[in-house]
């Protein structure tokens, strides 16, 4: 694997950990971004919608327009994989808890 696709899977781990922790399981794109720079995932904006187009491709996340902000919604399968009971190829599985 190379490095960019190593980067990929963990911030597409990093986005349903995010979910995973918010109200209601949702973020917008804009809100994602800014959590993803924070944990040194310093990204477009366009990375981030490709990266949720790419989650919900893979039934991980749904994503709606609202006001032509992009929302994504953790799906109950994207939960999962978010805490590493279920795995899915291309995201990263998540370390065990110390």
């Amino acid at each position: 694997m190379d490095f960019n696709e190593h980067l990929a899977q963990d911030r597409r781990l990093v986005i349903l950990r995010f979910l995973a922790k918010a109200p209601g399981y949702e973020l917008n794109a804009s809100v994602l971004q800014s959590a993803c720079d924070s944990v040194g995932h310093n990204v477009s904006r366009a990375v981030i919608l490709a990266d949720i187009e790419w989650l919900k491709e893979g039934g991980l996340v749904t994503a709606e327009d609202v006001h032509s902000i992009k929302v994504a919604t953790a799906t109950n399968r994207g939960l999962d994989v978010a805490s590493g009971r279920a795995t899915h190829p291309g995201v990263k599985r998540p370390a065990p808890k110390d």
